[in-house]
């Protein structure tokens, strides 16, 4: 499935004409972008500052403390 995203802005010149355009072919959809901004500034800009550092974690998993036990000799 290919997505042809048509910006709100141009969508009452381009819509009709691209859906004409591909209207044969099952393969490609014609869709108006409905997006009215970037949702991640959104919620950056409601959190406190501090809030807003990203937090990088080491995310393998951590070692057991102390020595290795020394391997049987056969």
């Amino acid at each position: 499935m290919v997505y042809c995203v048509v910006p709100r802005e141009l969508a009452d010149e381009l819509y009709d004409q691209l859906a004409a355009h591909y209207a044969d072919n099952d393969e490609v959809t014609v869709i108006i972008d409905r997006r009215r901004g970037d949702r991640r500034g959104r919620a950056s800009q409601a959190a406190p500052p501090e809030a807003q550092r990203r937090v990088l974690r080491d995310r393998r998993r951590a070692r057991v403390p102390g020595d290795l036990l020394p391997l049987a000799t056969p």
